[in-house]
């Protein structure tokens, strides 16, 4: 479904399906032989209810407080049934993109330190390269620094 979706966006990544499962950003790097800050994790919180991802390097963690004050409001971790609601994919498989509707998204500005970035493609499985930019432009996400 993700390789359909990045075809659409007219991304050149192509899916790659790892052995072992990429739950955690260290696992993923390991897997596929990058820094764990070339992974993208994708992540759901609840920000006043309401669905939002954040697209965030491997080497950090949100800073949730510092987030939602930046965004006017209380950030609180997504459980799996929301994750799946917003996004239509399992936790820690979810892609930034394939979503069935929009989800507000902000995206780590330490992202674009990469050339490339991996981040998951809807399975925890799978994962395609991308970049930045690329990410910035399919998702329409919110360039910040999010955590340390």
């Amino acid at each position: 479904h993700i390789q359909q979706v990045l075809a659409e966006l007219g991304l050149p990544g192509e899916v790659r399906q790892l052995a072992d499962s990429a739950r955690t950003a260290a696992q993923a790097a390991a897997a596929l032989g990058v820094p764990v800050g070339a992974i993208c994790s994708s992540l759901v919180f609840l920000l006043a209810g309401e669905p939002l991802l954040v697209l965030t390097s491997g080497a950090h963690r949100v800073d949730t407080e510092l987030l939602g004050a930046a965004l006017g409001g209380t950030i609180t971790r997504a459980d799996a049934d929301a994750v799946r609601a917003a996004t239509g994919q399992p936790i820690r498989g979810v892609a930034p993109v394939g979503h069935p509707a929009p989800v507000r998204t902000v995206i780590d500005k330490d992202l674009g330190e990469f050339d490339i970035v991996w981040a998951a493609a809807g399975h925890p499985h799978a994962v395609f390269p991308t970049n930045f930019a690329e990410l910035v432009q399919v998702t329409g996400g919110e360039p910040r620094f999010v955590g340390a």
